[in-house]
């Protein structure tokens, strides 16, 4: 009886965790509806860089690791060299704030990207908070 108590609390336990990791990622996700695609620096060429793959797009083979390119999906981003997981979303300003868990072939590292949408579909990259410029990046694809 007490096994099987056990294994009810554990089981109540895990679904409980799924659940919170599962509410966490649907709120990261909503933060990102302005960010979800393809995305290039402006001055690019989207067709030089991805290729269509079924309902998305993927970077074209052989992927150009120096292409300044990120695909955002859900709560997933990839740079040509890493994935990476989208943990939060925060407002800093009139910027957001996103803290990736990333993984490339050589490191697992956490990183903070800043960023804001601009009312014409495109968005800027801010190296760090200082920068007032920013890049600007075009979508290529939802």
């Amino acid at each position: 009886m007490r096994v099987a108590q056990t294994r009810g609390c554990a089981a109540i336990g895990f679904a409980l965790a799924a659940t919170i990791a599962a509410s966490g990622a649907r709120a990261a996700e909503a933060g990102l509806s302005a960010y979800q695609g393809a995305w290039l620096a402006q001055g690019s060429s989207c067709t030089e860089v991805y290729a269509s793959a079924g309902q998305g797009m993927s970077f074209k083979k052989p992927v150009d690791i120096f292409a300044p390119a990120f695909i955002v999906s859900g709560n997933r981003l990839r740079t040509p060299m890493a994935t990476c997981r989208i943990k939060s979303v925060r407002p800093a300003g009139d910027r957001q704030v996103l803290t990736l868990a990333c993984a490339n072939a050589v490191s697992n590292e956490d990183v903070k990207v800043l960023m804001a949408a601009s009312p014409d579909g495109s968005l800027k990259r801010y190296f760090n908070d200082d920068d007032t410029v920013g890049s600007p990046y075009q979508r290529c694809s939802r």
